[in-house]
């Protein structure tokens, strides 16, 4: 009977338990971006991960950051992507070096901001995107044109927050799991 209440006890709590999760912060750099009224496409190359908060830092070449969006929305009337405004629904998807996928999300939005910002007559651009299934934070990408943006552009810096479940907890439920079919199968049979 103490077994039984063990595992029952056992089972409500892994649930609980494998909802931690993992922040992982991929920072990238240069790049290019195409814009539109029909979409907008970005590829830059991923130069460092951390787990966040304050985990290890990686760097190097990590492989790559693709994005691509539906058509464009401008802020006011008559606008197009020179200025501010919201792209359709997209993808976000992060490649590894050696081809594999390390992460791939979808979003219904993107925002895109011409700031006031201006940097040595660069202005600045930025590009906000939040992922539909919670698994992604915030993917923020920021590049500057020498004039209003014309459609192709170089990617100066971002950063792409990623939350993905950790793989020991998710292991520790699929043995509790295990552990109760077992139990059910073994009082089942006598």
């Amino acid at each position: 009977m103490r077994r039984v209440v063990l595992m029952v006890a056992l089972a409500l709590a892994l649930p609980t338990a494998a909802l931690a999760d993992s922040i992982l912060h991929y920072t990238n750099s240069s790049g290019t971006i195409s814009a539109s009224d029909s979409g907008l496409s970005l590829t830059s190359t991923l130069v460092s991960v951390q787990t966040f908060p304050g985990g290890p830092l990686t760097i190097g070449d990590l492989g790559t950051l693709s994005i691509t969006a539906g058509a464009f929305t401008p802020s006011s009337p008559g606008g197009d992507v020179s200025g501010s405004g919201v792209f359709g629904p997209g993808t976000l998807t992060l490649t590894g070096t050696g081809g594999g996928v390390l992460f791939s999300g979808t979003f219904s939005q993107a925002t895109w901001t011409k700031t006031d910002l201006t940097l040595g007559g660069l202005t600045e651009y930025d590009l906000k995107i939040t992922l539909n299934d919670g698994r992604g934070s915030t993917a923020q990408v920021t590049f500057f044109s020498t004039s209003d943006f014309t459609g192709q552009g170089v990617v100066a810096e971002g950063s792409t927050f990623v939350v993905v479940p950790e793989p020991g907890t998710m292991g520790l439920l699929g043995t509790g799991l295990v552990g109760i079919a077992g139990l059910v199968r073994r009082k089942l049979k006598v």
